[in-house]
């Protein structure tokens, strides 16, 4: 077996290792380090990674990783786990998705030693993670008041992470194009593996996300020969090729009357919008057929708010639609 080098630590076979990257400093001079989990088995096989807290809001992701370090899912077979529960420990610090200096971490990828707060987080992940894996799942949640139905993003032409997300087996998988400078797009341009898991809402539990995020890494585990057994689906698996939003069409309460998940259909009433002094009331009628991948919690709209996220298995396209 080769040495596997993390941050200019060495990883021996069946050792396990925490290791601190420290990024930078807080105003105060406290010193902020973002943790490494290794663990790699006395038996070769692939270097899984497993990372949330992307955006430092989204709970659900750092809790599934948590979990399957409480559980001992790390300690694989045959293979190495690198986990890390928390990327954007400012974030975390100040309950925010971005880094103190207002800039997204996974829109800054590759990053730069010398650049922004986001930049050199961004960095360290791509000189120092990336290399030393094969496949990953970064695991994310819904933002700004939004659910998200436990769900795996890919590249669906891509036939390795096709048949990532088919071992992972989510409620849904999506078809997602890569995003500009993200760590997915920056891990493929390595020729590595990455699909995204998103989940619940951000500052908020959600423990059906969170049992989800942690089986499908299971099942993702056994398809790649790390373990042998991992819990079988519950729900089936639908494919979505394309989605888009429906948004409002003027400011007010909005009443959903679906749930996140539910397969809904064309000409449907899905919700309504009405004033807080019951003067105005309007219908939201869904104009597909669809599943609800995605739902809007905060009942306070403005006119051109995206409410409902519908994924559909075929191409299709929504009056004030388009990509969240």
């Amino acid at each position: 077996m080769n040495d596997l080098i993390i941050a200019g630590q060495t990883i021996h076979p069946g050792e396990f290792k925490e290791i601190n990257i420290n990024i930078a400093r807080l105003p105060s001079r406290t010193q902020i380090d973002t943790p490494i989990y290794v663990y790699r088995s006395l038996e070769d096989g692939p270097v899984l990674a497993l990372t949330a807290g992307m955006h430092g809001d989204e709970i659900n992701g750092m809790e599934i990783v948590r979990r399957i370090i409480d559980a001992g899912h790390h300690k694989v077979l045959r293979g190495t786990t690198v986990c890390m529960p928390i990327i954007n420990v400012y974030g975390f610090l100040n309950y925010s998705r971005e880094v103190p200096d207002g800039k997204d971490v996974n829109r800054s990828f590759p990053g730069s030693k010398t650049g922004s707060l986001a930049a050199r987080v961004a960095y360290h992940m791509t000189h120092d993670i990336i290399p030393c894996i094969d496949v990953g799942v970064d695991f994310h949640t819904g933002g700004a008041m939004r659910t998200n139905y436990p769900q795996v993003r890919c590249m669906m032409q891509e036939p390795k992470n096709a048949a990532l997300a088919q071992a992972f087996h989510a409620p849904f998988t999506i078809d997602s194009p890569f995003r500009l400078h993200s760590l997915r797009q920056t891990a493929a341009k390595k020729g590595k593996n990455i699909i995204v898991f998103e989940g619940g809402e951000s500052l908020r539990m959600d423990f059906h996300a969170i049992e989800e995020g942690i089986n499908g890494t299971l099942r993702l585990m056994r398809h790649l020969k790390m373990i042998d057994t991992a819990p079988e689906p519950i729900e089936e698996n639908r494919i979505v090729w394309n989605s888009a939003w429906i948004r409002a069409r003027t400011a007010g309460i909005f009443h959903p009357h679906i749930k996140s998940g539910e397969l809904i259909h064309n000409n449907q009433l899905v919700g309504q919008i009405t004033d807080p002094f019951g003067e105005f009331k309007e219908e939201i009628i869904s104009p597909v057929t669809g599943y609800v991948v995605g739902l809007n919690n905060n009942p306070v709209v403005n006119a051109g708010d995206a409410l409902l996220h519908i994924g559909m298995d075929a191409p299709s396209k929504l009056e004030g639609g388009g990509e969240e």
